[in-house]
């Protein structure tokens, strides 16, 4: 379940700009944690781009950088409106700090890690999001699944047949994370970057320049 419909209210409002929300999405396993950790290094001094830490329901661990709060502590958050938007997923709550709000407002670029099914939800809020699809074939996902460690995770069939339900889902790039880190982080990097010159600050990822 994602975030209730009053948290979007219906009634037409000026969609909040001028920046930009690019929300990496897809399967658990896709690779999603690395490809966004690898632009967030290279994009380290840029400060028109922003990676937000999200908060989880989750205790903290080394495989993902997030920020961890209790339900009823999350619950709280929720009332007191520190969320730009929240969801739930694989039993668990996650949310985006309020301060990407601003960040927006600035004129920043906003680069997080989201459910699909809260995609929609953040396009009628907010004037420019783009989706980036990270996704990889079933048995290479299947392998990754089973190689972590979070017992938070839930079944792991369960997350599999989650996808499923997001069959009908239409991003606006897509990213075949199937090859080396260096090439998904790369091409994220370019998507990033698609609405905007390339700044004087942008660096090289490693890898960029080796042949073939």
């Amino acid at each position: 379940m994602n975030a209730p419909v009053s948290e979007f209210p219906a009634r037409r409002r000026e969609l909040i700009g001028s920046g930009r929300f690019v929300l990496v999405v897809g399967p658990s396993g896709a690779g999603k944690d690395t490809v966004i950790a690898g632009a967030k290094a290279a994009c380290g001094r840029d400060p028109t781009i922003i990676f937000p830490r999200r908060v989880v329901t989750r205790p903290i661990t080394d495989a993902e950088d997030h920020d961890s709060l209790s339900d009823s502590s999350f619950d709280c958050a929720v009332k007191n409106n520190m969320f730009a938007f929240w969801w739930q997923a694989h039993g668990l709550k996650y949310g985006i700090p309020q301060s990407t709000g601003n960040d927006i407002r600035a004129g920043r670029t906003v680069v997080c890690n989201v459910s699909r099914g809260i995609v929609a939800a953040v396009q009628a809020r907010y004037a420019r999001v783009d989706a980036v699809l990270v996704t990889a074939p079933p048995d290479i996902i299947s392998a990754r699944l089973t190689g972590r460690s979070r017992q938070t995770d839930g079944p792991l069939t369960q997350r599999i047949e989650r996808n499923a339900s997001f069959k009908d889902f239409r991003p606006d790039y897509v990213i075949e994370n199937i090859g080396t880190a260096d090439t998904a982080v790369k091409t994220l990097l370019d998507m990033i970057y698609a609405k905007a010159p390339l700044p004087a600050v942008y660096q090289e990822y490693p890898g960029d320049n080796q042949q073939d």
